[in-house]
């Protein structure tokens, strides 16, 4: 088995970083639960690196996963995206092509692309959409995209015969979401840069899609914890009962 090389701060630079990270833990309390708003304002005063960190959700629910009837997975549009620049893969033929190119898509294809995926591992793309009629083909690539997210399914709306509205969607910021064995909900909701307004706004559509797909079998508390973090920065807990 080959090793793998792994990058850690040494001497002085990992001192500096663990001081700042340890000035930025100081300003959370780690036993209080916060409201969302003032969970987003912490995320947003705790940075302490040079680059744009991404901001993600943590939910952990009420919910038994090896249940079919409990499994909780959809996809949303986030008011104000991801900040990240999206690459999109379009399965479909005909008129759909310009559509599909028209409305943004980075690639756009049918056999060729999927040969390209399943002889080349080629995956220089982030979300895979697909026309109905398409599916034939992306079927046989299911092991290769399957496991990696990026397989085209119904349910989340890549799998659609208006795949034009589908690459728009996926451009301004949809993101899928699925619950874990853990019954745990990890979820992208921006960046450090979008100030703790914007964060706020698309964490609670976030938590108000997750409470619409409550599964009726559901029981006892539903939101059993919320915690909010940045790339660099601590976590910061969200009281659920006020969500």
């Amino acid at each position: 088995m080959l090793a793998v090389a792994t990058w850690e701060p040494t001497g002085e630079r990992k001192q500096i970083m663990g001081k700042k990270f340890d000035a930025a833990r100081g300003k959370v309390d780690r036993a209080k639960r916060y409201t969302v708003e003032e969970a987003c304002q912490l995320v947003h005063d705790c940075k302490y690196s040079k680059f744009d960190e991404s901001v993600d959700l943590a939910v952990r629910l009420g919910v038994d996963p090896k249940h079919a009837d409990q499994m909780v997975r959809g996809a949303i549009v986030l008011p104000h995206g991801t900040g990240k620049n999206v690459r999109v893969l379009v399965f479909t033929k005909g008129e759909n092509e310009k559509l599909a190119l028209a409305a943004g898509a980075d690639h756009v294809g049918g056999e060729e692309l999927a040969k390209k995926i399943q002889d080349e591992n080629w995956l220089e793309f982030d979300v895979a959409i697909a026309s109905p009629d398409m599916m034939p083909v992306v079927s046989k690539l299911g092991r290769v995209l399957g496991p990696r997210g990026l397989m085209p399914n119904p349910k989340v709306g890549t799998v659609t015969p208006n795949v034009a509205q589908a690459v728009k969607e996926a451009k301004a910021g949809k993101i899928e979401y699925r619950v874990e064995k853990a019954g745990i909900v990890h979820a992208p909701v921006g960046r450090v840069s979008f100030g703790p307004d914007k964060l706020r706004e698309n964490v609670m559509v976030l938590l108000e899609a997750l409470m619409r797909v409550k599964p009726a079998s559901a029981k006892g508390t539903y939101f059993r914890s919320v915690t909010i973090s940045s790339t660099m920065g601590p976590g910061v807990k969200i009281d659920p009962s006020v969500v």
